[in-house]
């Protein structure tokens, strides 16, 4: 049986990641490079919440584990991985976004195309060198800044791998305990077995014994009844140790 924590975290996480598909649904529609990066800003903010939620669920399942089946264990794990593999998939997304958004501010002056250059060296034509000077380090900014969230993209896909390669080992070590106490569990039951085998032949072995007894006494009994009751019955032979009745004695009166 689920708990209700780990029931209510999955429908969060569910929501997370329905929300995260809407939003790159919605990003490829949108062409303003602004609108863009602010919408990229927000889908990482529910994918850190989505990273954080997924850990929860973890913590959640772990703690109750021992309440639940091994169905059930397995189901729940097959479902993490399920997350983190849709989550996976929204991280590349993004890295993909990130980087074409990127590569679209660096083309800011160097266009593929003639005309668009052209334009560029007139603007440059037009600007003092105050400007110029200021506009390039505008533009090492730019680029500082794009290298810098692309690294960060980088060390975010390295922890989710990392978190994913624990989980999965964490999984294959709880799956030998499974296994081996399941071992253990099959050899007691079998020598338990064995045990109520033995004391079943035992049992029967002195009920047996006990049944002779019982017959025995009852004979014996059966025979002191009937030689008290009838003494003179010859039929009867006398049972060894037991004294055979004594003969009726008369007794003689003497008048004086």
């Amino acid at each position: 049986m689920v708990s209700e924590e780990v029931e209510e975290i999955e429908g969060q996480i569910s929501d997370v990641l329905r929300a995260l598909g809407n939003g790159f649904q919605k990003l490829e529609k949108i062409k303003d490079s602004s609108r863009r990066s602010r919408q990229l800003e927000e889908l990482t903010d529910k994918m850190r919440e989505c990273k954080r939620l997924i850990k929860e669920f973890d913590r959640e399942v772990k703690e109750h584990e021992y309440k639940n089946d091994a169905d059930t264990n397995r189901i729940l794990n097959e479902k993490k991985q399920s997350m983190i593999k849709e989550l996976n998939t929204y991280v590349a997304l993004k890295k993909r976004y990130t980087s074409d958004l990127e590569n679209k501010r660096v083309d800011l002056f160097e266009g593929p195309g003639e005309g668009f250059a052209e334009e560029n060296v007139l603007l440059a034509s037009n600007m003092t060198n105050q400007q110029l000077i200021d506009r390039g380090n505008q533009m090492m900014d730019e680029t500082d800044q794009a290298i810098h969230r692309a690294k960060k993209v980088v060390h975010e896909t390295i922890d989710v791998g990392t978190e994913t390669t624990a989980a999965l080992k964490s999984q294959t070590e709880q799956m030998n305990r499974i296994v081996n106490e399941l071992d253990s569990i099959h050899f007691s039951l079998k020598k338990a077995s064995q045990l109520v085998r033995e004391l079943g032949r035992q049992v029967a072995t002195d009920r047996c014994i006990m049944g002779l007894l019982f017959l025995i006494v009852m004979g014996v009994i059966a025979i002191i009844i009937v030689k008290i009751v009838n003494p003179h019955n010859r039929d009867i032979r006398d049972i060894p140790g037991l004294a055979p009745p004594a003969p009726a004695r008369r007794l003689l009166f003497t008048l004086d």
